[in-house]
């Protein structure tokens, strides 16, 4: 089929919940992509930070290959080796004690969310059941998962949404301490706020909550479903904030484009959630968990601080061009604030026009590149979207 035979296609029987690009995409390879009606884009969007490794790695491609010719699905209800070996890269890695798999970050959310409640409920009591997130946090579209979301804009049309959540502005220590009351058995955050700006949070905030945190017996728990995994030059974004969260939710980028996500459990969670508790049923699939399990495979200190050093080298460049006001995030995960006036999603618009994809976040424009992106196609792309923004 041409562009316009899918498109057609698609506004007929594909529900309408995305905002598409004028895009069919064919085929790709490391950082670019080709349409279906041949033309070639840079990627500066990793598919929202999945393609960790871009598209149709040869490594990860082989990896799934051969565990799909081996076996593609087995029940949760018995053992697979490939699933384990991802458990035990995660675990070794990061100091945590269990993992729990599910398919998206929704589910990994969903997860540490049901974790910390039964947690809070059994060692303080059945009230000991609300959680504090953050204004303008994402944590996903369920609606457990969305009622988590501190954003107003997600919180309508789906009413009633789900009791027991709180919301603290971002950096505001002394709000969050007001909250905090013997009903809270979790915190819930993002290091960097993907969706909702690409906002950072201050380290004195991060630190203090997990104080508070340790001191009350409350879960901190690190949402790294768009950080984690490397984007943010650190395995985990929690990292660079010298913290040690209870649980850590992650997806996107491990399984590098295959759906696999879950929650890392510290010595604390790691025995709450008990056979019967929670389950999904392609959670830790093989054919994802062998991709996933070569990813980690790459991403060693070494590879970590390339990520780093390229994002450092992006944001350079950026910052040389006068509309550009600031670039927020870490390592390869990147909001742009642009002049006054100017708007991000026309800006996306115009690069797509000229072979570059990337993406918004509120009002700015959002970075996610594979994080094995050459330099000569970061080149290549950051001179197309600096055009644009130029204008």
């Amino acid at each position: 089929m041409d562009k316009i035979q899918i498109q057609n296609l698609d506004k007929e029987k594909i529900v309408g919940t995305y905002g598409r690009y004028d895009l069919a995409i064919d085929h790709g390879k490391g950082s670019r992509c080709v349409s279906v009606d041949g033309k070639e884009y840079i990627d500066f969007t990793s598919g929202i930070g999945v393609n960790c490794l871009g598209y149709c790695n040869d490594g990860w491609v082989k990896a799934v290959t051969e565990q799909l010719m081996k076996l593609q699905h087995c029940s949760n209800l018995f053992y697979s080796e490939p699933q384990v070996k991802v458990a035990d890269a995660l675990t070794k890695r990061t100091g945590m004690s269990k993992v729990f798999f599910g398919n998206s970050g929704a589910e990994a959310n969903e997860a540490s969310i049901k974790t910390a409640r039964k947690y809070g409920t059994t060692t303080k009591g059945e009230n000991c059941n609300k959680i504090i997130s953050l204004v303008n946090s994402f944590h996903g579209r369920t609606i457990a998962t969305i009622t988590a979301t501190g954003q107003d804009k997600y919180h309508k049309y789906f009413t009633p949404f789900l009791d027991g959540f709180k919301y603290c502005p971002a950096n505001d220590l002394e709000t969050l301490e007001s909250l905090v009351d013997d009903d809270v058995c979790a915190i819930m955050m993002e290091m960097v706020q993907g969706e909702g700006g690409v906002l950072n949070l201050d380290a004195d905030f991060v630190k203090a909550v997990a104080d508070i945190c340790a001191e009350n017996d409350i879960l901190f728990i690190a949402d790294e479903v768009q950080t984690g995994i490397g984007r943010t030059g650190k395995f985990f974004a929690y990292e660079a904030f010298g913290i040690q969260p209870d649980i850590v939710s992650f997806a996107k980028g491990i399984g590098g484009g295959l759906p696999i996500g879950g929650a890392l459990f510290g010595p604390k969670t790691c025995n709450v959630l008990q056979p019967g508790d929670h389950g999904t049923t392609y959670g830790g699939n093989p054919v994802a968990a062998a991709g996933a399990a070569y990813v980690l495979s790459v991403l060693d200190d070494e590879f970590l601080a390339e990520v780093t050093k390229k994002g450092e080298y992006i944001k350079a460049k950026l910052m040389e061009c006068p509309k550009v006001k600031s670039v927020s995030g870490m390592g390869l995960m990147m909001g742009i604030e642009i002049e006054e006036g100017m708007v991000a999603g026309d800006v996306v618009k115009a690069a797509l026009e000229n072979g570059l994809m990337s993406l918004t976040a509120k009002d700015k424009i959002r970075l996610l590149p594979p994080l094995n992106i050459s330099y000569e196609d970061i080149d290549a792309g950051l001179e197309i979207l600096i055009k644009a923004i130029e204008g």
